[in-house]
């Protein structure tokens, strides 16, 4: 079972400000579970001040930040439950007036209304990216083309699909939700030069995602103009004149915090609004990025928005087993001169990263950083650029190298300061590596890692002169020897 916590704004304020939080007994406090926002916030309040006049008995205090800490600390030892985030994921909803979402789906990308009468059904799509994209950037008008021929595919789903139960039926034919991804954003960020770890990925996060948007949101209203409008748009955010980036200036009054998300836009939206407010929209959400794990493999890009895992390694599931190399890299590599046996071996004695093989350049370095050797502030201000131009929610995986409280606590605090609405999966390095079976480890030496480890994660290269401090693990782990 995946799980996750739903969190409301007013227990990050109470964590920011070292408050006190109050547990109730859901009995007690059942209206808490459809509120949010300001609503939310003045009803627990209210709760909190009947726990002193003795209305409400069953009750316990604690510090905000110490269960917090229990969260973060249960996360990083069994990467559950994930965080994720109440408000901003109803707040900036397009259907706030016709229900209240109440969890995200497994993973966290899909944030729709459900209820006793309504099971949250999407219909899911994803951008093969890198076949859009040259080394000058995204082909508008393919990408175009591909969204208008995916949205109708997606909408025509809805009509044809099997639905086991009644409730599903029910939600999907009422507000016909389609979600509209990407795979391959760091194929495209290979096929362009460009790092992960840089202005330019941000840039780049950003112009893709308001393309998808505008297009899919365009896509959509065409099809109403076609077959109607879906029967709950009256009332929708959409008819009411709202489009995704537009929510942020309501989210950002409901927290009565500023919220740290730039909101800049390239493209001219006044079309886009237009055909909305002349044909309403045929999907009542249209937009949500999820993992792509196994498509990805099978159509040869990285998956979703995520950086490049290792150059090098092997992924088992129920379809076997599947070698992925960095078919980018051997072929920069290869125009550089540098692809040969021994770089072959180097990957898989390094466990596919080139941190720390000498003969590379650093501007090479620099370009292909693998998921634990770039900063999460890239990875969280890259899914920030496109939170504000999607209607749903983005699958969006942490990396974490070493175990560090003080980093998981700024780190999913700057999530929520940048308006994400939720995260997925907190990935932490294996304490072991596999076995160098196939290659001849001795002609490398016994030389400590840390004696040549650099810091690939930013534009400034550290060498460490000193082993870093001795953990608290008992015994001397590799790193501390």
């Amino acid at each position: 079972m995946n799980t996750a916590n739903w969190i409301p704004d007013l227990f990050m304020k109470r964590v920011k400000e070292n408050g006190m939080w109050t547990l109730f007994s859901p009995s007690d406090v059942s209206d808490l579970h459809d509120l949010y926002g300001a609503a939310f916030e003045e009803r627990y309040l209210a709760y909190e001040k009947m726990t002193e006049n003795g209305k409400i008995k069953l009750f316990k205090k604690i510090e905000a930040t110490s269960l917090w800490r229990k969260m973060l600390s249960m996360l990083f030892e069994t990467g559950h439950p994930w965080i994720t985030f109440k408000d901003p994921s109803n707040i900036r909803s397009p259907q706030d007036h016709v229900g209240v979402v109440h969890s995200s789906n497994l993973c966290t990308e899909i944030l729709l209304n459900s209820s006793e009468e309504e099971t949250a059904v999407c219909n899911l799509g994803s951008i093969n990216l890198p076949y859009l994209c040259t080394e000058k950037g995204l082909d508008e008008k393919k990408l175009e083309s591909t969204i208008r021929t995916a949205m109708r595919m997606l909408d025509n789903v809805i009509d044809l699909n099997y639905y086991p139960t009644v409730e599903a039926k029910n939600s999907n034919l009422r507000h016909r939700p389609v979600g509209m991804g990407l795979m391959g954003f760091q194929d495209c960020l290979y096929i362009q030069n460009i790092s992960y770890a840089s202005h330019a990925a941000v840039e780049f996060a950003d112009q893709s995602m308001e393309m998808i948007s505008y297009y899919a949101i365009l896509a959509s209203t065409e099809l109403a103009k076609e077959r109607g409008a879906y029967p709950t748009y009256k009332g929708s955010k959409w008819e009411r004149g709202y489009l995704p980036l537009d929510t942020m200036a309501i989210l950002e009054k409901e927290r009565g915090l500023p919220i740290d998300m730039d909101r800049n836009s390239r493209m001219d939206w006044s079309h886009v609004r237009e055909m909305v407010k002349k044909y309403g929209m045929r999907n009542s959400n249209t937009m949500a990025i999820a993992p792509t794990a196994t498509i990805s493999n099978i159509t040869g890009t990285t998956q979703s928005i995520e950086p490049m895992y290792k150059h090098l390694f092997v992924k088992s599931n129920l379809s076997g087993e599947f070698t992925i190399p960095n078919l980018y890299l051997v072929d920069h590599l290869k125009k550089a001169g540098l692809w040969d046996q021994e770089m072959l071996d180097d990957l898989k004695y390094f466990d596919g990263s080139i941190a720390e093989i000498d003969r590379i350049p650093d501007d090479i370095k620099q370009i292909y950083l693998t998921a634990f050797e770039i900063d999460y502030e890239w990875i969280i201000e890259c899914a920030s650029r496109r939170q504000k131009w999607i209607d749903m929610g983005q699958s969006l995986n942490l990396y974490l190298a070493e175990p560090s409280g003080k980093k998981l606590h700024q780190m999913y605090f700057f999530a929520w300061d940048k308006g994400l609405k939720t995260t997925y999966y907190l990935r932490s390095q294996a304490a072991t590596q596999i076995e160098k079976s196939t290659t001849d480890i001795n002609k490398r030496g016994l030389q400590p890692r840390w004696m040549k480890n650099k810091s690939a994660s930013s534009n400034i290269q550290v060498d460490r002169t000193e082993p870093p401090k001795a953990c608290n693990l008992g015994e001397a782990c590799e790193s501390c020897q």
